[in-house]
């Protein structure tokens, strides 16, 4: 178990004592919050392992330098799983890139370890406890079937008690648009500062999307592939190597060959 939320997260802990039911369970999280450090690494400092309990370790690095420790330094035998979360508010859409919970997860599926994301919607307060129960029923099905190759899932719970959850839904991401996402103020010396901030206005993708399926009060299951190639613009841009190598030139819209 990791997160970005640190150590001590509510929502880490609650979902490290559901995943009980299911084998021995270590946790390895940062030592504070780490939230939206996406896939970074640690390389400009030392990074120190701390025990604070039986099984539970905080490191003073971001999600993904919890996972490669654990992975490769901490524990005698490569996980089963490895279950990122539960964050507190959701990971959907773009926000993924720059989450730091599916990078964990991310970097598990990177090293060979079938590996899940898990976020809870809410606000001031998150049910913690309806995330942990899907979170171990989703992990039982990949403990038993297994994930395709270089693949993880993004899972979101919405903000429901656990009898009106209304279904889960296999997803794929949406994407957001934002008003006004730089946010300028002015210090008492007169200086400008900026939050990236504002306000989300409108999601894009509503067919089979995350952000739809959560709104509708089901449970989304977003399988993300580690490989982001664009297959199909490989082949519509072949006609760029010849273009780049020099070896034809562009006239107009239209691309001639060289004499």
């Amino acid at each position: 178990m990791t997160n970005d939320d640190g150590v001590t997260s509510p929502g880490l802990h609650a979902l490290a004592a559901a995943m009980r039911k299911l084998g021995d369970v270590y946790v390895v999280a940062p030592d504070r919050e780490r939230t939206a450090v996406g896939h970074a690494l640690t390389l400009h400092k030392p990074l120190r392992v701390n025990r604070l309990d039986k099984r539970v370790y905080s490191i003073n690095g971001t999600p993904t330098d919890c996972v490669n420790l654990a992975i490769k330094k901490l524990l005698r035998i490569s996980p089963a799983l490895v279950v990122s979360g539960i964050n507190r508010g959701v990971n959907l859409g773009d926000d993924v890139t720059y989450s730091g919970t599916v990078s964990a997860a991310l970097e598990g599926t990177i090293l060979g370890v079938p590996s899940i994301a898990v976020s809870q919607e809410g606000d001031r307060v998150f049910r913690f406890e309806v995330a942990a129960d899907y979170a171990v029923r989703v992990a039982r099905a990949v403990l038993r079937y297994g994930l395709p190759e270089e693949l993880l899932l993004n899972v979101n719970v919405p903000d429901r008690p656990r009898g009106s959850i209304r279904g889960v839904k296999i997803t794929c991401l949406s994407r957001r648009r934002f008003e006004d996402p730089i946010v300028e103020k002015v210090d008492p010396h007169g200086r400008k500062y900026y939050w990236i901030a504002g306000t989300r206005v409108a999601w894009n993708r509503q067919n089979n999307s995350d952000h739809e399926a959560v709104r509708r009060g089901m449970v989304s299951i977003t399988p993300i592939h580690l490989d982001i190639t664009h297959y199909a613009a490989m082949e519509q841009l072949r006609s760029w190597e010849a273009i780049i190598e020099g070896r034809r030139r562009v006239s107009g819209s239209k691309t001639t060959q060289r004499a």
